[in-house]
């Protein structure tokens, strides 16, 4: 798909109007008061995409105005209704895949376009894909198979994997082993631990912990690496010096794949960070990066296409001319025929990034970062033919 971009001429002014819309589930408080979720989260980015969006289009006569909206669930289509009648016809939706996919059509008929932002179901970039739906958020599969390149490449070629119960954990588990199967991984040691529900945090939590966790570890066949599906964090936080072989973790635990972290100090990320912090007096998380990365991708398709038209931009953002900085080591582009951002994937410790993937020595005919989650030939999606 070809798109004729001219900045040449007087530029017209455009008025820009954008929307993050945040839903708010009931979940536990997770296992590190750490992880407490920041109100503003995701929030955060959209008001550091809106200064970065401006700065360009103050030259070209271009104004950026993002709403913010956090709702519960059951508040999610009166307030999609609400921006809609608004105007609002360019939205990054923070939801889970259900919700996120019932939005989406209701803002398809609208001449909506919407942008993906944390949903990471398979199915959305699969059979589920929809035209008027861009991934920003990588898909369950492009994490499992950063984890897979990397353990690959360090020859960790048998895996012990621990699940949760939950269905969140089930997706990512089977992510994995499409990953291992992929990547000629085997997998030695296949385990699920229920999720008994009940508090995380509790004085004597470390203790029982400690005396429970090795136990529903032994007996495992002979493996390199644990591997923790823990989608709804309530296990693999504990898995690190709690197992009762020694062995390195990754996945949910250990070394994680996240799009980015407070720590990533590459590729000019340093002043991205100094930018955030001072705006926002705390660290960024994924989600702040993700609908940064959103609103910056429609901020770089108005300024190159011209148009603040929803289809327009999207047909832009889905051609071979579009590509933008996200400093992870190289431009980020889309896949034009499921709506996937390709982007490397960060390897992260809780404190340094370890690696990134895509990894040395995976090739791909098209790009690197295809050998990323869904390659074409496996993708059932035809919305975007």
């Amino acid at each position: 798909m070809l798109v004729a971009v001219c900045l040449t001429g007087p530029a017209a002014a455009l008025e820009v109007k954008a929307a993050v819309l945040r839903l708010d589930y009931q979940r536990l408080l997770p296992i590190s008061r750490y992880e407490l979720r920041p109100d503003d989260l995701g929030f955060a980015g959209a008001r550091l995409a809106d200064e970065d969006n401006g700065t360009t289009g103050r030259f070209l006569g271009h104004t950026y105005e993002t709403q913010t909206v956090a709702v519960p669930p059951d508040r999610a289509d009166a307030a999609l209704g609400d921006l809609l009648d608004a105007g609002v016809r360019l939205i990054v939706v923070m939801a889970e895949g259900d919700d996120l996919l019932r939005l989406t059509d209701r803002a398809a008929e609208a001449g909506a376009l919407v942008l993906n932002a944390s949903a990471p179901d398979v199915a959305l970039r699969d059979d589920a894909c929809r035209a008027n739906l861009l991934h920003i958020a990588p898909s369950n599969l492009m994490l499992t198979d950063a984890v897979a390149q990397y353990a690959v490449w360090k020859r960790w070629g048998r895996w012990f994997l621990i699940a949760g119960s939950n269905p969140d954990d089930v997706a990512l588990a089977d992510a994995f082993r499409r990953s291992a199967a992929k990547f000629g991984v085997k997998v030695t040691g296949d385990r699920t631990l229920e999720d008994r529900g009940g508090t995380r945090r509790t004085d004597s939590g470390h203790v029982l912990v400690q005396r429970q966790l090795p136990v529903d570890t032994q007996d495992a066949a002979e493996h390199d690496v644990v591997v923790a599906a823990d989608a709804t964090d309530y296990f693999a936080r504990y898995l690190p010096f709690h197992l009762w072989t020694p062995r390195p973790v990754m996945g949910s635990a250990g070394l994680r794949p996240v799009t980015f972290h407070g720590a990533h100090e590459a590729w000019g990320a340093t002043q991205f960070h100094t930018r955030f912090e001072e705006l926002t007096r705390r660290y960024v998380r994924p989600e702040d990066y993700n609908v940064w990365l959103a609103l910056r991708v429609i901020g770089e398709a108005v300024t190159r296409a011209a148009t603040t038209d929803p289809m327009a931009l999207r047909d832009y953002t889905l051609s071979d001319a579009f590509e933008l900085a996200a400093f992870k080591g190289q431009k980020v582009t889309f896949r034009h025929w499921n709506g996937q951002l390709r982007q490397p994937i960060l390897l992260y410790d809780g404190m340094i990034t370890v690696s990134v993937s895509p990894q040395d020595g995976f090739l791909h005919q098209v790009s690197p970062l295809d050998t990323l989650g869904l390659d074409r030939p496996e993708s059932a999606c035809t919305a975007f033919e």
